[in-house]
């Protein structure tokens, strides 16, 4: 079997009467290919980043992304709030993203033992996907919202946590979560309009952010990561293979 990695440019590539039955595509970027005469019956995309304003997918003439995120919104509710911009806003969106995550969490908890370990096709766990909530909350909470420079041991980056056998007790991870959930929480408990518009350092580089926009990131994260985790575990529950 072939594979292509980074060090593979295959920019502007033309594939020709090609058999690409079954490839896999993972973190590649494929904006703008223009496929024609395809035949794409059962594939499966997953484009966290057609989330995004402006975002769009074009289907045999149909601009489909609208339909994609409304059909979101309605499996999940309480996700359309996500880009909320006033205080009050804010914090009924964060309280749906408490209650989604509980909600899944209880699920996890009802499957048979290491269910919260498992990997399906080569992603994250229930567990790690938590985890790297955790990261992520340290960073654009903790870091560039409120100052602080601790993050906590458990939380992971994109880049870390591969190894399946990289495993720490579920007690802890929910522990781990649970604080930094509660770090947002209180955040918003009193934050005001003029704090939300407060200019705040990106970790990601010298891009702008406020206090709000951070808060749009982690909402983003935390309903992408809980559709990526529903998602798996209704493969698990499936007993289709990983």
């Amino acid at each position: 079997m072939a594979k292509f990695g980074q060090s593979d440019d295959l920019r502007g590539a033309e594939f020709a009467d090609a058999n690409l039955k079954g490839s896999r595509f993972v973190e590649c970027d494929l904006t703008d290919v223009v496929m024609r005469g395809v035949d794409i019956g059962g594939t499966d995309i997953d484009a966290p980043w057609l989330a995004e304003a402006g975002a769009s997918l074009v289907v045999n003439g149909v601009e489909v992304a609208p339909y994609v995120q409304a059909e979101l919104d309605r499996r999940f509710p309480g996700r359309s709030e996500r880009r909320a911009a006033d205080p009050d806003g804010l914090r009924a969106a964060w309280a749906a993203v408490e209650k989604a995550w509980s909600a899944a969490c209880d699920r996890a908890a009802s499957m048979p033992d290491g269910t919260v370990d498992a990997s399906v096709g080569g992603e994250w766990s229930f567990a790690k996907t938590q985890r790297h909530l955790v990261h992520a909350t340290d960073m654009w909470i903790g870091r560039s919202v409120l100052g602080r420079e601790d993050f906590h041991p458990l939380g992971i980056r994109y880049a870390e946590g591969t190894d399946p056998a990289d495993t720490a007790p579920y007690a802890d991870v929910l522990e781990a979560r649970a604080g930094r959930m509660a770090m947002v929480r209180d955040l918003l408990a009193t934050i005001t309009s003029d704090e939300l518009d407060a200019a705040r350092t990106s970790p990601h580089g010298p891009h702008p952010h406020t206090t709000r926009s951070c808060l749009h990131v982690i909402l983003g994260e935390e309903w992408e990561h809980l559709r990526f985790a529903t998602r798996d575990l209704d493969t698990l529950a499936a007993g289709e293979p990983g």
